[in-house]
């Protein structure tokens, strides 16, 4: 089994996680991110050096060709690799919005639905309640995100370390038709709103 540490995407400010039993204070992280790629239409997938497999990848909840999606509130891009689900979102308003991460699920590969991870979570917080975010307006803001159930004690490292998302070893071709996602809690204007991803392996090929 690979074990990976989690990367930040852009410039990621950290925040610290209260400990268990009490609700930590809220994170204000909203900053710029980095511009989008522009993805083909099957999602051809980066690869880590070693990998034996590469993956094309189709988002299907709501059905994109370029991993976007927007309303009158939000705008989203993701970007599915085999180490986590890279997601940058817009809030395209001009008053603050919150993510609700304690209210966010991932359903992994495997179907299984349980909390969510990004990429301030740490093991020693997979109990705990976990720090909202807020975006303000008409910023941008980018993590990285992958089941809490994905964490992998790191000893007496501080570093975020879990399992891949997608293994590119020999059992990757057994991910074939498989679909993941997430479901994410946005509050806006008090209110909760949820917004639903999928995402199907549309094949597995050799490298």
């Amino acid at each position: 089994m690979r074990v990976l540490p989690l990367l930040l995407t852009g410039s990621l400010a950290l925040a610290a996680l209260a400990g268990c039993g009490s609700a930590p204070p809220p994170q204000s992280v909203a900053q710029p991110a980095a511009p989008a790629t522009d993805p083909d239409t099957l999602g051809s997938v980066p690869s880590s050096v070693d990998a034996l497999y590469k993956y094309h990848i189709r988002q299907v909840e709501p059905a994109s060709d370029r991993f976007t999606f927007q309303d009158r509130e939000l705008s989203f891009y993701f970007r599915p690799a085999p180490d986590a689900l890279h997601m940058q979102v817009e809030n395209r308003q001009g008053r603050v919005v919150w993510i609700d991460w304690d209210r966010c699920e991932f359903i992994d590969p495997d179907g299984n639905r349980g909390r969510l991870a990004h990429a301030t979570t740490r093991w020693v917080d997979r109990f705990s309640v976990q720090s909202s975010t807020q975006i303000m307006g008409l910023q941008r803001y980018s993590d990285d995100l992958l089941p809490l159930d994905y964490l992998i004690d790191p000893g007496t490292s501080d570093q975020q370390m879990h399992r891949p998302l997608l293994p590119e070893g020999a059992s990757a071709p057994q991910y074939s038709g498989r679909d993941f996602g997430v479901d994410l809690v946005f509050r806006i204007d008090s209110q909760p709103r949820t917004y639903s991803f999928r995402f199907r392996v549309v094949s597995v090929l050799p490298r």
